[in-house]
């Protein structure tokens, strides 16, 4: 059904579920959902007889149905044709179907999540998802990297240790859920040069916000004999090519959801800015910000940035003590890191973290060190430092984060099929 408008003319038989229905006496407007779309449907009492018109006019909001008719063109219809009824058969019966046209809380609607996969919305929200992991795999295809899938399951902390979901593991010790693919990637280049994974990471952050998820999926690339300002041009790129790919793709499902695409193409119609952190914290100072050279940069402080500039930025070389131990450390400047954020506007925040990686195995053996971390399960990691060390760089990419700057959604929960959050596990 993706090239409904090639159809138009033919005789089909389509299998769904009835979404809505309107009507007078004489026809009878459905709204029927087929392959995630919402096709227009009208039945004629004349034509079908007034047995079969009364029995369509009683059917109920997602009844499971067979239906055939011819497709017909007709630019008021939502997707430019409608289906024109030749026959109809109940396959599934519908009663009582809890999510209605009215008004209902989030709370009730998050409970009834394997339900309200079924609207509008949530429709074509899943949809730019879909076509987004397409795009992020296809650039990648595209730059000759290697996909490499790591594990979940883990015995080494990538991030802060305070945030990790652990399990026992046989009789081995505590496992933990990992929070990034990024230190087995690293293996992967002295093999291969350019590699990237992408899947599903945890995070067991006592998070409320709207930008914050327990279970997320993170696309992660690492790439060999490469500097921190390459790191970035790649970034800037890739961004730039996943988001223009995916709203060419999917313009009606913006529509659907009011986005401003104009908007968003703006923001990524020239190369993205590039700020140091030293002048991030000074900017915001000047906006009376009550903020210091060494502390981090909050949800409100990133708006701020991202509102005075117009655009998206890249703020680069933050302080080492707040990053994490595998962090290059600046010849230029050995209080901070080569590293890198993407900040997006429109209140989304940090999109992309990304740093070029120590190389040197002292300076990361004495980070481990410094962070409290065991050595005994480090020792295949600072084995790359040993074996033909390079210069190599790497960055993640938030997906939930990024489908909502495209689609507009304020909260990540509507961005994941199940969101799992601080205070839900159910559905």
């Amino acid at each position: 059904m993706k090239n409904i408008q090639d159809l138009i003319g033919k005789k089909l038989v389509l299998s769904g579920w009835l979404h809505g229905i309107r009507g007078s006496n004489r026809f009878q407007f459905i709204t029927f959902r087929t392959d995630g779309i919402l096709l227009q449907v009208i039945a004629e009492k004349e034509k079908l007889g007034e047995e079969e018109f009364h029995k369509i006019k009683s059917l109920n909001q997602e009844t499971s149905l067979q239906i055939s008719g011819e497709l017909l063109a007709n630019e008021k219809a939502p997707l430019g044709v409608e289906l024109n009824l030749d026959s109809l058969e109940i396959i599934g019966k519908s009663n009582d179907y809890p999510i209605t046209p009215k008004e209902h809380g989030t709370d009730f609607l998050m409970n009834h999540r394997h339900l309200w996969l079924r609207s509008k919305r949530q429709l074509a929200i899943l949809r730019v998802r879909s076509e987004l992991s397409f795009q992020i795999r296809n650039f990648f295809h595209n730059k000759s990297y290697l996909n490499l899938d790591t594990p979940i399951l883990t015995g080494s902390v990538g991030e802060s240790a305070g945030t990790l979901f652990s399990t026992e593991y046989f009789d081995l010790g505590s496992a933990y859920l990992a929070q990034t693919g990024q230190l087995y990637l690293e293996t992967g280049i002295f093999a291969h040069n350019k590699v990237y994974c992408f899947g599903p990471t945890f995070r067991a952050e006592k998070s409320k916000t709207k930008r914050h998820l327990a279970e997320f999926w993170m696309v992660e690339a690492e790439t060999a004999f490469c500097g921190n300002d390459s790191n970035i041009d790649l970034q800037d790129e890739f961004i730039r090519t996943v988001i223009s790919e995916t709203i060419s793709k999917t313009l009606p499902e913006l529509a659907i959801l009011e986005r401003d695409v104009e908007k968003l193409q703006n923001y990524i119609k020239n190369p993205i800015p590039r700020i140091d952190y030293s002048d991030a914290i000074e900017l915001l100072k000047k906006h009376n910000f009550s903020i210091e050279w060494g502390d981090d940069i909050n949800a409100e402080g990133e708006n701020n940035i991202t509102e005075e500039l117009q655009s998206p930025v890249f703020i680069k070389n933050y302080p080492r003590a707040i990053k994490a131990f595998y962090m290059k450390q600046n010849p230029s400047n050995p209080q901070t890191v080569l590293c890198a954020d993407l900040i997006a506007p429109e209140g989304v925040g940090e999109i992309i973290g990304g740093s070029e990686r120590e190389e040197d195995f002292h300076k990361i053996l004495e980070r481990i060190r410094e962070e409290g971390l065991p050595e005994e399960t480090y020792e295949w990691y600072l084995d790359l430092r040993k074996y033909g060390s390079v210069p190599h760089s790497g960055f993640g990419l938030g997906l939930e984060r990024l489908v909502s700057w495209i689609c507009g959604v304020p909260h990540v929960r509507e961005c994941i099929p199940f969101p799992r959050m601080m205070y839900r596990i159910h559905p």
